[in-house]
């Protein structure tokens, strides 16, 4: 008689569970103003619903943008407590660099290697502090010629290097959109064009840009258990 009531407890136990609403994973996109766009409609964050939407595992996240236009790493760290840890995220994936070399040469604010890195590895620290998982992405393109005669290309690929040590050193997952844009271009953009095939303007993205990202990162973002 003791097993059955037993039985009967765990059997109501895992009904009960059956009906209660799933927990949703947070997953926080943070970033500069290429996040920032991604968040509205037809941007990178919206299309990445729109994969989980059709794949029918929609109901499992909560996807939130949390750019702002002309960020650098330092902004990040500067403006995370408010903007991220605040919102007890699950995930959050960092996708920043860009104006820290597009910057230097455009306004003289960029950011030194040296601080970049200690900054990076600072937001990795306060995020896996609150237990928050991570996915790190490097920097795309400032510019889509494929001669190697983008002028930032080789800074652009120095800190997008620094990303990759980053992420290895702390075994985190990463979406490589340096090298996925430079692979898509070459294939692609067979009349060296300086913009117009992912970008609209040698750095943000333009529609078929954002679905690229959106699959880039989807794929990534859906295997993080």
């Amino acid at each position: 008689m003791k097993q059955i009531s037993i039985f009967a407890i765990i059997l109501a136990l895992f009904t009960l569970s059956s009906f209660m609403p799933q927990q949703k994973k947070k997953v926080i996109f943070f970033g500069d103003s290429i996040t920032e766009a991604g968040a509205k409609p037809g941007g990178y964050i919206t299309r990445i619903a729109d994969l989980a939407t059709k794949e029918g595992t929609a109901a499992n996240y909560d996807f939130v943008g949390a750019g702002i236009g002309g960020n650098k790493v330092y902004d990040l760290y500067l403006r995370l407590e408010d903007d991220v840890l605040s919102k007890k995220p699950d995930v959050v994936v960092i996708y920043i660099g860009v104006n820290d070399v597009w910057h230097k040469r455009s306004y003289g604010t960029g950011t030194d290697a040296n601080k970049f890195e200690g900054f990076y590895n600072a937001l990795i620290k306060k995020i896996q502090a609150q237990g928050a998982k991570i996915i790190l992405c490097t920097p795309a393109v400032i510019g889509e010629r494929t001669d190697f005669s983008n002028e930032l290309d080789g800074d652009l690929n120095f800190y997008s290097n620094m990303i990759r040590n980053i992420a290895k050193k702390n075994s985190l997952p990463l979406v490589d959109l340096r090298t996925a844009f430079l692979d898509y271009n070459k294939q692609y953009n067979k009349d060296n064009k300086e913009s117009g095939v992912l970008t609209s303007d040698r750095v943000h993205l333009n529609e078929k840009g954002n679905q690229f990202v959106a699959d880039e990162m989807w794929k990534v973002l859906k295997q993080l258990q």
